[in-house]
């Protein structure tokens, strides 16, 4: 290992081990409390496996951009809206009728929130990055005003719509006890192999990643950098969408205001701790939801929960220095 790699790791460990010092606790009690809280009971695997879903899926979103060289930071707010169009489709819509074309509305809602950044970056070259955040914020509102004094409240003193019937929510595949899996966690592994395949065997897939690595190159062997980036952009928003849609139809059964808990924002991150590799996104999104789960248990032995974020983002620090380090031996 190269020495300022070993630095850095022995840095980070540091860090981490300074903040539970600082909190009076030891290692290996914060380290049991993480683990008991999400992995150590049945409702904990639960809990964990329900917060990768989301995560897995808007990581997806972003790992798409990301290999066309975009940053879409808007999957937060793309999420949002996907989330907001499935719950207004399913709930005039009950039943399996009301699960597909709310799918179909928050894909197309997703999509269309996307456009606009893929658009301006492609042919009038602003940056997604700051037309992104900015739909994020409009998107935070937007749904935030639907819900709370909006045409979708459902009355009430809650700042939230009316919840879908049984019949319009998607299935476990698996519930004993206090365990169940729904069907959207299957689904979204098979959408990452999915992401795999296309990526590597297909023409499109070639374009996408071409421009992504040069678009220059990519030019001049035929690809047009400005339809890939916007269809890139499209495609990434759908997905968002579509994620936002399974997080209703799944798990919460309705929207409202706070919906997300930063799932758009976490899944840049998942993305970029699985490099290069579409099925990387499984461990990294999964790792997420361990965290974000344990987190809350980390409270009972007086350790804050946003320790959690601070190792995951000395984690990706130090994955990124590794590639880095790589990517410089290669050059």
């Amino acid at each position: 290992m190269n020495a300022r790699i070993l630095w850095l790791v022995l840095g980070s460990i540091g860090v981490v081990l300074g903040a539970l010092a600082v909190c009076h606790v030891g290692p290996g009690v914060a380290f049991a409390a993480l683990l008991k809280g999400s992995l150590g009971t049945p409702n904990g695997i639960t809990k964990s496996l329900e917060n990768t879903t989301p995560l897995l899926l808007a990581g997806i979103a972003v790992f798409l951009a990301l290999r066309a060289g975009l940053f879409n930071i808007g999957a937060e707010g793309q999420f949002l809206v996907g989330a907001l169009a499935c719950t207004a489709v399913a709930l005039k819509f009950p039943g399996v009728v009301g699960i597909v074309l709310g799918t179909v509305a928050a894909i197309a809602a997703g999509a269309a929130w996307a456009w606009p950044a893929g658009a301006i970056k492609a042919y009038r070259g602003g940056h997604e990055v700051i037309t992104t955040i900015m739909l994020n914020s409009v998107a935070t509102l937007l749904t935030g005003y639907m819900v709370g004094s909006g045409p979708m409240r459902a009355g009430g003193g809650d700042t939230t719509t009316a919840s879908l019937t049984d019949a319009t929510r998607l299935p476990a595949v698996i519930h004993s006890g206090a365990f169940s899996l729904n069907i959207a966690l299957p689904l979204a592994v098979a959408m990452t192999a999915a992401l795999g395949w296309w990526l590597r065997k297909t023409v499109s897939g070639y374009e996408l990643r071409a421009v992504g690595a040069n678009p220059t190159a990519a030019l001049y062997a035929g690809v047009d950098p400005r339809k890939t980036a916007v269809r890139a952009m499209l495609a990434s928003g759908a997905v968002a969408g579509f994620a936002g849609a399974v997080q209703v139809l799944a798990y919460e059964g309705r929207f409202y205001a706070g919906f997300s808990p930063g799932y758009g924002f976490d899944a840049l991150g998942v993305a970029l701790l699985a490099g290069e590799s579409a099925l990387a996104l499984i461990p990294a999104a999964l790792l997420f939801g361990v965290l974000a789960k344990g987190a809350l248990n980390l409270q009972f032995v007086h350790v804050p929960k946003g320790i959690t974020t601070v190792i995951l983002a000395l984690l990706i620090l130090i994955v990124a220095a590794v590639r880095a380090k790589g990517v410089k031996k290669v050059a």
